[in-house]
């Protein structure tokens, strides 16, 4: 593997027209395979965990799922609602939906309590997933029943209505964090390398990479059901990584071109990089690899999707830089030898650049090198601090309560709940036994509807209906909830129903399998499937890490230390998480209503991700400590000399990754504020506080026992170029 990186460095640089043809080929084959082939979406199914899914199941099963259901609401534009009127505009909505291929049923209307709103409820064909698909022609008939009655307001709302305005927002927020991101990458990379060219070049390759890996992505779906999250990460990821392996390997080039002062080809100068940076390149991307492969573990769709879209990026993004890369450094460095040719032919002095000493960085490396022990032992308080908060981390998993109130079906949701509480959330209790129980089942079924009617959890104003299959093996109880799904009450709804009124009633008949479900039921039963996994997940994660570095620097001691500060970034990321999302002081700085609790799936996701990007820095950096000692550097003086060369451009590469991490925090959508929020924290709190004050510091403390049990660094052993131009075989 050490050699694979200049190997492939050096084909592409000898060829560097079919390189740079073959990639963008590769680029377009990628896509055209994903379009041909298209996006196998997850289905309901796939969705299932715990008891809620096994609940679930049993209904599919005797052909009673829940529906796909829309709610159009009819109230007067102003003053009191006139009921004929109101019954008049309810019979066209009654006759146009029925007239749609994409509805199965219309329901009578109902006046609420108050008699301010009429209520239509249209159950639309198909999966539940699918309903967001079918609802535009349902949402163009409400506009035009409301156009029609121009004196009444005629508005629908519903989970596929939401489902849609949550998919449109997304891609306007999509399409907002690029216009941020985008120009602040190119203004990074401009002041990095001063060209117009060099700076372009990291960004065509990141851009391609992630047209590659959508293709990719669509491809595997159908190995592994896309649950509609993966596409955000490959985005969010591919802009970040991508731009970084390119960063990374192109001022190496710069580097090795300044220090052999015009004396070596580009070619030449592209293998020296690829013995170095290239290698880095390869070792970090099959960390962050690994590390993500660990969500796979939580057996869950979502994660599945969110792990092979990373995977699928980052790989190609490597594949990029180890690639095209090297031929398109080669073509700008055969441009840059003949304008120095002319320079010279017309008697002007050459450009030829030094060597990169990182003098502007010292200062910031000034107290580890000064006080190491007092250095670390601050940054560590420091970071212990910020990472205290997330002791009292609290999830919830978000559903469509929590989106956010610029979606106009959530603001119409919102006044349904207010003229039909019971509306808020459904319990569906569901039962399997032997067709000839049917009739006992029921009426345990119907003792318990009369249970939870004398809760006062539970919505009184509804009676509790009973629905069973047409073998009679299957049969659902509906009971409705007053309050919003995320709320205490609800919760707590749902374990007087699993650990009280079910075992007195429909629990006690012997043979029967019973099981809840509902929105209430999925959130907890997902938290609690992704808590369970949680402890397998992080011990493959620290087992990986570890290894990975063991296995890249040879020393189990800095494979310790880079667990422990991977940890460290990571539980100050969470911390700040908590701090802010948790509570509601950065509601309004942020834009976002506090759900009390991080989403679900946040904590688990940012910790792998995070895991796998600080390892970019931690080989990064450690590579160049490693190469400094095995050039004759003491210990110390490696330390010095590996951090001060590779501070630049790490941080160059911490402001590409906040900026585009921290552009998702002008989303919309409360689960994708905290993610780049707690990973933009978590790339700025690496770069600065633990590669330039902890890690330093750890280093020096320890000296030559840092890189036990290797030996100690050998004098000399910098790859040398042979007088033909060519680079040596670097060990």
């Amino acid at each position: 593997m050490r050699q694979l990186p200049v190997r492939m460095a050096r084909w592409s640089a000898r060829h560097a027209g079919r390189a740079i043809a073959g990639w963008f080929a590769f680029v377009v084959l990628c896509l055209v395979a994903g379009i041909a082939v298209g996006t196998n979406e997850a289905t309901t199914e796939d969705f299932w965990v715990g008891e809620a899914g096994r609940a679930e199941a049993m209904a599919t099963e005797g052909g009673l799922e829940r529906s796909p259901t829309e709610r159009i609401m009819i109230r007067a534009r102003s003053g009191s609602l006139d009921m004929t009127a109101a019954r008049a505009a309810a019979q066209d909505v009654t006759a146009r939906m029925r007239d749609l291929p994409e509805v199965e049923s219309v329901a009578a209307p109902v006046s609420s309590r108050d008699g301010e709103v009429l209520l239509v409820s249209v159950v639309l064909n198909g999966p539940e997933l699918e309903g967001k698909k079918n609802v535009v022609p349902l949402l163009e008939q409400t506009a035009a029943v409301g156009a029609d009655h121009p004196d009444l307001v005629v508005e629908e709302t519903g989970s596929p209505a939401i489902s849609k305005g949550v998919n449109d927002q997304r891609g306007e927020d999509l399409a907002l964090s690029e216009r941020i991101s985008l120009p602040v990458t190119v203004v990074t990379l401009l002041l990095v390398f001063g060209s117009v060219i060099m700076a372009g070049v990291p960004l065509l390759l990141a851009l391609s990479s992630i047209a590659a890996a959508i293709g990719l992505s669509m491809v595997a779906s159908h190995v592994m059901p896309d649950s509609g999250v993966g596409m955000n990460l490959i985005l969010l990821i591919g802009l970040a990584v991508g731009v970084d392996y390119t960063l990374f390997y192109l001022k190496r080039e710069r580097e090795e071109r300044a220090r052999a002062g015009g004396l070596l080809s580009s070619e030449a100068l592209v293998e020296l990089a690829a013995a170095t940076a290239g290698r880095a390149i390869v070792v970090s991307g099959l960390a962050v690899i690994g590390s993500t492969a660990t969500l796979y573990l939580a057996t869950d769709v979502i994660f599945s999707s969110l792990a092979t879209g990373t995977i699928l990026v980052v790989a190609v993004a490597v594949a990029s830089s180890l690639t095209v890369l090297p031929a398109l450094l080669v073509k700008i460095g055969h441009r840059t030898e003949r304008r120095a040719a002319r320079r010279a032919r017309c008697g002007k002095p050459g450009r030829a650049g030094k060597p990169e000493t990182g003098r502007v960085f010292g200062a910031l490396l000034r107290p580890a090198r000064t006080r190491p022990a007092l250095t670390l032992c601050l940054s560590v308080l420091v970071m212990l601090g910020l990472a205290a908060p997330a002791l009292g981390l609290k999830l919830v998993d978000p559903g469509k309560d929590t989106f956010s109130r610029d979606i106009p079906a959530m603001q119409v949701y919102d006044r349904l709940t207010r003229s039909f509480p019971e509306l808020f959330v459904t319990h569906e209790v569901v039962t399997r036994s032997a067709p000839e129980r049917a009739t006992e089942v029921k009426r345990a079924l119907a003792d318990l509807g009369r249970r939870a009617q004398a809760d006062p959890l539970f919505a009184r104003r509804t009676e509790p209906t009973v629905r069973t299959s047409a073998d009679g093996r299957i049969s659902v109880l509906e009971l409705s909830v007053p309050h919003p799904a995320p709320s205490a009450e609800a919760i707590e709804s749902l374990e007087h129903l699993r650990q009280d009124h079910i075992p007195a009633t429909v629990g006690r008949l012997s043979g029967v399998e019973t099981g809840v479900s509902g929105d209430v039921a999925r959130g907890q039963d997902y938290v609690a499937h992704e808590s369970g996994k949680l402890p397998l997940i992080l011990g493959f994660l620290l087992l990986m890490t570890f290894l990975m570095t063991v296995w890249a620097f040879r020393s189990v001691v800095i494979g310790a230390i880079g667990v422990v500060l991977n940890m460290l970034s990571a539980g100050a990321s969470l911390g700040m998480l908590v701090l802010v999302f948790q509570g509601t002081w950065a509601e309004g700085l942020l834009a976002f209503d506090s759900l009390g609790a991080i989403a679900s799936r946040v904590p688990l996701f940012l910790v792998v991700i995070l895991f796998g990007l600080s390892m970019d820095y931690q080989v990064f950096v450690v590579s160049r400590i490693q190469e400094a000692r095995q050039n004759g550097m003491s210990a110390r003086e490696a330390v010095l000399e590996g951090i001060n060369r590779s501070a630049k451009v790490v941080t160059s590469a911490a402001i590409v990754m906040v900026t585009v991490f921290g552009a998702f925090v002008a989303l919309h959508l409360t689960e994708m504020k905290q993610m780049g929020f707690c990973l933009a924290v978590a790339v700025l709190l690496d770069a600065v506080v633990i590669r330039l004050m902890v890690l330093p510091s750890v280093l020096l403390l320890l000296g030559e026992r840092a890189w036990w049990p290797s030996r100690s660094g050998r004098r000399g052993e910098r790859a040398e170029v042979p007088a033909a131009g060519l680079p040596a075989e670097v060990g």
